[in-house]
């Protein structure tokens, strides 16, 4: 029985392996069109991100002469890192084979190494927007981690864990009870959120405008199969911190431990969550303007505040 129930948690495994993958670059297009509609405009479609994709999967790559052997390798490490990331966070069970690894702590340090390698590979060639989007990204990295980390600190003293399935055990297979302490959490990430995956009001996922753009001027300089690379992993990046984010302020629906026949209806519920989480995220894009770069320490740092809040309400009032 023992031997039944891993074979089909790695079964389980592998499917939401490529569950994540296939979804999103789907959810990115969902995102688009739902701006689109909120604008009043048709849309490309919920299949362009594919279709981009293999657009770019078929040209040929152009490097830089100066180019090392970094900036060839990091596409593939931000592609893995986000992957691997998106993979780990318990979004249909809480005892997939891989879950052990889902530590939040962990979970920042991924998110931070694949950050890393794109700013020094954006410094490799040494042009000056490289360099430029570079710096900023280190800038709201350095304001939006703490933050995060608050945010990931108030779920687990909640759940007296930093494992990711123990913290949605705690909160979706108990007894259910309202925390302040997460209201604010949420709404500091929502915040870290924005930020991190270089939505509006920190960022514009679409312009190329030299004056406002981050994750854009990173990679300006890659092309073909590399720069599919880097646009699947952003796409997998916002799918991962959507998810992360289901599973410490929405987790209910997630299949409990040995429950598997309750999976396909974790999928369907998960898939009903990404639909109502992309649209509110276009709906937020679409009511907010993009803030001067300037401003982004003022609006990190109310992040940073809103879940030091929480931290504080549940160590004084243990809700």
């Amino acid at each position: 029985m023992e031997n039944i129930n891993l074979t089909l948690g790695i079964l389980f495994q592998l499917c939401q392996s490529l569950l994540v993958v296939l979804l999103a670059p789907l959810l990115t297009g969902w995102v688009n069109q739902c701006r689109a509609w909120l604008q009043n405009r048709s849309g490309p479609g919920l299949l362009q991100p594919f279709r981009t994709l293999r657009k770019l999967f078929h040209k040929d790559a152009v490097i830089a002469y100066n180019a090392s052997p970094l900036f060839r390798i990091t596409p593939y490490i931000l592609f893995g890192c986000m992957w691997l990331a998106a993979a780990i966070i318990p979004i249909i069970a809480v005892d997939l084979p891989f879950s052990p690894a889902a530590d939040v702590i962990a979970l920042v340090g991924v998110f931070a190494l694949a950050r890393v390698f794109i700013a020094l590979a954006a410094m490799d060639i040494g042009t000056a927007f490289g360099t430029l989007g570079a710096r900023r990204e280190m800038l709201v990295s350095f304001l939006a981690e703490p933050a995060l980390l608050m945010v990931l600190f108030t779920a687990s003293l909640i759940s007296q864990s930093t494992q990711l399935p123990r913290i949605v055990e705690a909160l979706a297979h108990h007894q259910f009870v309202l925390y302040p302490s997460l209201a604010f959490a949420g709404l500091a990430f929502v915040i870290v959120l924005l930020a991190e995956n270089a939505r509006i009001p920190v960022d514009n996922p679409g312009t190329h405008l030299e004056l406002t753009m981050i994750h854009e001027a990173m990679v300006l300089e890659y092309s073909a199969r590399h720069l599919a690379l880097i646009e699947w992993a952003s796409s997998l990046k916002l799918l991962a911190y959507i998810s992360l984010g289901i599973a410490l302020f929405f987790p209910h629906g997630i299949a409990e431990v040995g429950q598997w026949g309750a999976l396909p209806l974790a999928i369907a519920v998960l898939l009903v969550k990404l639909t109502l989480a992309g649209a509110g995220l276009a709906l937020l894009e679409t009511l907010l303007a993009k803030m001067r770069i300037f401003r982004a320490p003022e609006f990190l740092g109310t992040a940073f505040l809103l879940a030091v809040l929480g931290l504080l309400i549940h160590f004084l009032l243990g809700a």
